[in-house]
């Protein structure tokens, strides 16, 4: 493999505190020092930003089961073209991910079809039925780096201490989507003023509230991490925070449409507006903001969730939850976060690669030699319009089709192998 040195860009690396214009080198796939790589390719980035490789936690590929939204080669795709190099496959495939086979065949597929690397997450239960553990030693032997049930929360405290305590012994991270189901039930936005003035079922922000709270404590009592995924309230965010000074195991992410967007827009009766959870109220989105700018919140995650345009062409109360977010993840943050100054750059690109590093407790996420040449690189300025047509994704949903933003991912280098560019300098191959 040919060795290459990326010049004058500035170097961000939240793990190890770097913040400067400086080389970075690949060799053979991994980092090296640009001084010992003699008649190496030299790629000019003077102007630009050079990061660890974006991880997004929180994905949906649908394969195996609903190919015809998404399959592991368009889904990753989508994830080089919005600057992601390594993204975790959420568990609620068909047939469920909840066994050796089911990840055997993802990893099979991912290897031979996927353009980054595809994490998988083994299921917390059988068939994500919430009442009986999913054999987690087969499902670690078989190289999953994260349990979830994913939409389907939990119901049941006792299995799920069991679960926690359980997956303790594995090293495996629970990332846990939170939510009442009973105070939920039936559901379609957010409970509040908008709700009752469009005369449409409210989810609580209780509902996520009550299970966040179990699981601090159940975390605590295990000693063992729990990531809440998509925190959306700000009683979410007040109980995490309380249990994160007390030294519970408990992080957080955040996704760009909680912090960009609120239940108001549901009065365009749009379904790519709605999703699980729901789009809260301003109250909310800016307690959420808040969150990450005290650190409460260490991740930023797209809750990817790829639907055909005939499943969401229905009435508002029949739709599908979920919108797609890898091909607009960084862009949405790079305007709402970084340029209206709630985020410096190094703080946000933690979020994307330090963050999600240390739920994992995988040695990713940054540029130290040795480690796997993952770099996304950065336009903070280049500004544009999102447009729905030109995503590599197979579905469509999103609700930021014509959004004006400011700030890109331009590259994407997956074992220093550059699998997508938007630079003349920076060949695609």
């Amino acid at each position: 493999m040919s060795k290459r040195i990326y010049k004058g860009a500035r170097v961000i690396d939240p793990a190890r505190n770097i913040d400067k214009v400086m080389d970075i080198g690949v060799e053979n796939g991994v980092f090296a020092d640009p001084a010992t790589l003699k008649d190496a390719e030299v790629v000019d980035l003077a102007g630009y930003v050079l990061a660890p490789g974006f991880i997004d936690l929180h994905v949906h590929l649908r394969q195996p089961g609903k190919t015809d939204a998404e399959t592991i080669h368009t889904g990753t795709l989508a994830a080089a073209a919005g600057g992601f190099t390594s993204i975790v496959a959420m568990p609620n495939t068909s047939p469920c991910a909840d066994n050796p086979g089911t990840i055997h065949y993802i990893r099979t597929y991912a290897q031979a079809e996927g353009v980054v690397k595809v994490l998988p997450c083994g299921a917390i239960t059988k068939g994500l039925e919430g009442q009986e553990m999913a054999g987690i030693g087969g499902l670690k032997a078989a190289g999953v780096v994260a349990l979830s049930d994913d939409g389907k929360c939990v119901q049941n405290h006792e299995l799920m201490r069991h679960v926690i305590e359980y997956s303790r012994t594995f090293k495996l991270p629970i990332l846990d989507h939170c939510e009442d189901t009973v105070l939920a039930s039936g559901g379609v936005m957010h409970e509040g003023h908008w709700s009752v003035f469009l005369g449409m079922k409210g989810m609580a922000a209780a509902a996520e509230e009550l299970i966040v709270a179990r699981d601090a404590i159940l975390a605590r009592t295990a000693g063992w991490k729990v990531h809440i995924q998509h925190v959306s309230t700000k009683g979410s965010l007040s109980i995490i925070r309380t249990a994160q000074k007390e030294g519970v195991q408990i992080t957080a992410e955040a996704t760009p449409h909680h912090i960009s967007l609120t239940d108001v827009e549901i009065k365009k009766f749009d379904t790519n507006y709605k999703m699980n959870p729901p789009l809260r109220s301003e109250e909310d989105r800016l307690a959420v903001i808040e969150g990450l700018r005290d650190g409460t919140i260490t991740v930023i995650a797209t809750d990817h969730a790829p639907h055909t345009n005939t499943a969401k062409t229905v009435e508002f109360d029949y739709a599908p939850f979920g919108i797609i977010g890898l091909e607009t993840a960084v862009q949405i943050c790079l305007t709402e976060l970084y340029h209206k100054q709630y985020l410096d750059l190094p703080a946000l690109i933690s979020k994307f690669t330090k963050g999600p590093a240390d739920v994992l407790g995988m040695p990713i996420g940054t540029l130290e030699n040795g480690r796997p040449a993952d770099i996304t690189i950065l336009d903070p300025e280049k500004e544009g319009v999102v447009d729905a047509d030109k995503f590599y994704s197979k579905s469509r949903n999103t609700p930021f089709n014509g959004y004006r933003y400011k700030g890109l991912a331009v590259g994407t280098i997956v074992d220093g192998k550059c699998v997508f560019s938007l630079l003349d300098s920076l060949k695609k191959e």
